[in-house]
């Protein structure tokens, strides 16, 4: 024991801060409990192949116990703060405004709110359109729909007064920010200027717009602004970098939100949904309309480097993964009731599987594994480039061309050495 005590203790130092450190992350991440649970198992296995062999029984033993106690305190507290509210607040009287009714997460969550009691401003961009004929058909007369393009500011306002008018003195309990696009996919170079303006149109200014004419009325009552954002905005997903910045910006704005209406008494959440299947992304004729528009908008140099092959990788691949994309949209629609109606509302809700587990590994491991899990897990591109794979193909004819040549340099000099040895044996002779 002696012989160990001291690294013993340096080791155990050093571990414990590190340990904490990153629990302390975890916790405050809002992983849940399955994340903080595998991070402990990894790290009981790291410890027991590192110090097997350099540690007596008895030290590998407590430390053992440490892990173990560790993994057992950020799992208990996970699970307490992961679980419904002890007392949730009652949905009756309140007033919620959410954008993007039209399909989605937008349409389900205004079903949800109005089925518990909530009163629901609905806005849709159609009045006349399916999502809100599904609308008047399935829910209350508490319902209102509201017209609104969220990039219109005089939409935004008539949206307001209407809303005021019908409200009297009452404020307003939530607004959900949901409306949002996704206009295109692609790697940067082959996108548009107009598809990262389209999406930050959309996704911030919108968004802010709305945010900004509605929080007199959020104020009034000290209520709750939700905003959907997405786990594109912290990671960096392949080919979607205009959506991407987008919600990036979101997730800034909505941050900085909730630090300045704090003594206001108005709480903020964002929720950051896993893959679902939303709006257009299981609809095959948006995603051939999306590759056609592509094709038609690139400059001929461009698409010789590219090739259509590789976008018509890229295109497939998209098609695919939206595919097996979760059509269950309760997840989404539970956290908007939690973050509405909790005494205290989370900082962020990860909401559908897989997102916790990717938040961690983003969060926590190098750079090089969690860009390799994106990869892995999103696009499983295949192709690169033709520009790319032509200067491949030509650096190995060229590499095979100087073997050749090598090998026939060798052979040359072995006659060469031949015919010498030859000349030889005859003068001796």
């Amino acid at each position: 024991m002696d012989d160990y005590a001291l690294p013993f203790w340096i080791y155990l130092g050093v571990l414990s801060v590190l340990v904490g450190g990153a629990m302390k992350k975890i916790l405050a991440s809002h992983l849940g409990s399955a994340p903080p649970l595998v991070a402990w198992l990894g790290a009981t296995v790291l410890v027991e192949r590192l110090w097997a062999f350099c540690l007596p029984a008895a030290l590998l033993l407590l430390l053992l116990l440490l892990l173990l106690l560790l993994g057992l305190v950020c799992c208990l507290s996970a699970a307490g703060r992961t679980g419904p509210p002890a007392a949730a607040l009652p949905a009756h009287g309140k007033a919620v405004l959410i954008t993007g009714c039209d399909s989605g997460f937008g349409n389900a969550t205004a079903k949800y709110l109005d089925a518990i009691g909530f009163e629901v401003f609905a806005t849709v961009l159609d009045l006349s359109g399916d999502g809100a004929r599904e609308l008047r058909r399935t829910c209350s007369p508490r319902l209102t729909l509201l017209q609104v393009d969220i990039t219109q500011p005089q939409q935004v306002q008539q949206a307001l007064m209407d809303t005021k008018a019908k409200l009297g003195l009452k404020g307003l309990w939530g607004l959900v920010n949901n409306a949002g696009v996704c206009v295109n996919f692609g790697d940067i170079e082959l996108s548009l200027m107009s598809n990262f303006r389209g999406c930050m149109d959309v996704n911030f200014f919108g968004t802010l717009s709305v945010t900004k004419s509605f929080l007199p009325l959020l104020r009034q009552a000290k209520g709750r602004i939700i905003a959907i954002s997405s786990p594109a905005g912290d990671q960096p997903f392949p080919c979607l970098a205009a959506y991407g910045a987008s919600k990036a910006a979101l997730n800034l704005l909505i941050n900085t939100l909730r630090h300045e209406l704090e003594p206001w008494g108005v709480q903020v959440s964002t929720i950051l949904p896993s893959s679902f299947k939303t709006g257009q992304s299981s609809n095959h004729a948006y995603w051939e309309w999306q590759h056609k528009q592509l094709l038609q908008s690139l400059p001929p140099a461009l698409l010789e480097d590219y090739g259509e092959d590789y976008l018509m990788e890229t295109k497939e691949l998209f098609q695919s993964y939206a595919s097996q994309a979760n059509p269950d949209l309760s997840p989404v629609t539970d956290a908007v009731v939690r973050a509405l109606l909790s005494p205290r509302p989370q900082v962020r809700y990860l909401a559908g599987p897989g997102v916790g587990l990717m938040y961690f590994i983003h969060s926590y491991c190098p750079f090089s594994v969690s860009s390799r899990f994106l990869q892995k897990l999103f696009l499983k591109k295949k192709l690169m480039p033709r520009a790319l794979r032509r200067r491949s193909g030509f650096e190995l004819n060229l590499s095979l061309h100087n073997n050749n040549n090598n090998n026939n340099n060798e052979e040359e000099e072995e006659e060469e050495q031949e015919e010498e040895q030859e000349q030889e044996q005859e003068k001796l002779k």
